[in-house]
């Protein structure tokens, strides 16, 4: 189905550079082809993000602490593979990667998950001025618990009481969509491990799918490549960051396209198809379902 979204506002808010490829990059090439005008709000520099790769491997908050600046690079180059913009809520470095609950990184004075109402204000301050029509983020557990993926998700909703929005999506991993993914996967590099039952985390239902196309899944790919200090793409690329080269192999063709992984080496499916809940308002931007458009 043929659509134009020419003058429409999307906006996406998320925690962590990297986020915006892994959880919504399908959706925001699709948005961004269809002539949406697509603004990624991230709210930490990700600090707290482990390295892959020798080579800035002492970028990390435990040694040089510059990972974060690193990683705005990485982000950067991201967004230009799916084709949109973003800005860092209150500004580069105003708030802090959290870290996991329970860690010294939670008690920093700058830590995302002690905001409070600055981050709110901050985020309706960008809802007003761009006056989205639809909003992407994660749901109440954050997609899997992260307290900064958490703390998106509230100020998302705190902001759009503020300023109205149309409807609010939240990016959800299915699980029955998952799982064929992970049996479609023939073989994985050396050193990684498969996941285990019940380890990532993910929904039995979701309101829609975003299918995407082979242009589509190739700047989904390309914006999670260019985030080589968290993510290793099994495809055998390499970088400057990553120098190591990983092959995969799927079984056959269907709903993985290919396999990656965080730096924990547990391999994952990149299925072709990204999963939403409808968690506020309508999916639709102004009647049209951009889920199923082709530019």
């Amino acid at each position: 189905m043929t659509m134009d979204l020419r003058g429409k506002r999307v906006v996406a808010v998320h925690a962590h550079p990297d986020d915006e490829a892994i959880w919504t990059g399908g959706a925001l090439a699709r948005l961004a082809r269809l002539g949406a005008e697509v603004t990624v709000v991230t709210c930490t520099l990700g600090e707290q993000g482990e390295v892959i790769g020798e080579t800035y491997a002492y970028l990390v908050a435990e040694e040089a602490d510059q990972l974060g600046g690193f990683r705005i690079m990485e982000w950067q180059e991201s967004l230009r593979h799916l084709g949109v913009r973003g800005i860092f809520l209150g500004g580069a470095g105003r708030y802090r990667d959290s870290g996991m609950a329970g860690t010294p990184a939670a008690e920093h004075p700058r830590a995302f998950v002690s905001s409070g109402a600055a981050a709110e204000e901050d985020l309706a301050e960008i809802f007003g001025r761009l006056r989205p029509d639809l909003v992407l983020t994660y749901g109440p557990d954050g997609g899997y618990g992260h307290p900064d993926h958490i703390r998106a998700h509230q100020i998302t909703h705190a902001a759009a009481r503020r300023v109205t929005v149309p409807g609010i999506l939240w990016a959800v991993t299915l699980e029955e969509e998952w799982q064929a993914g992970m049996e479609a996967i023939e073989s994985i590099p050396p050193g990684w491990r498969p996941a285990r039952p019940g380890e990532i985390a993910s929904v039995e239902h979701a309101d829609f799918a975003v299918e995407m196309t082979e242009t589509e899944m190739a700047a989904k790919a390309a914006a999670m490549r260019a985030h080589a200090t968290q993510l290793w793409l099994a495809d055998g690329s390499t970088s400057t960051t990553n120098t190591h080269a990983a092959y995969a192999t799927l079984r056959h063709p269907g709903p993985a396209a290919q396999v990656f992984a965080l730096s924990n080496l547990i391999a994952q499916p990149m299925t072709w198809k990204e999963h939403y809940v409808v968690g506020q308002g309508s999916a639709e931007i102004e009647g049209q379902r951009w889920w199923e458009g082709r530019a």
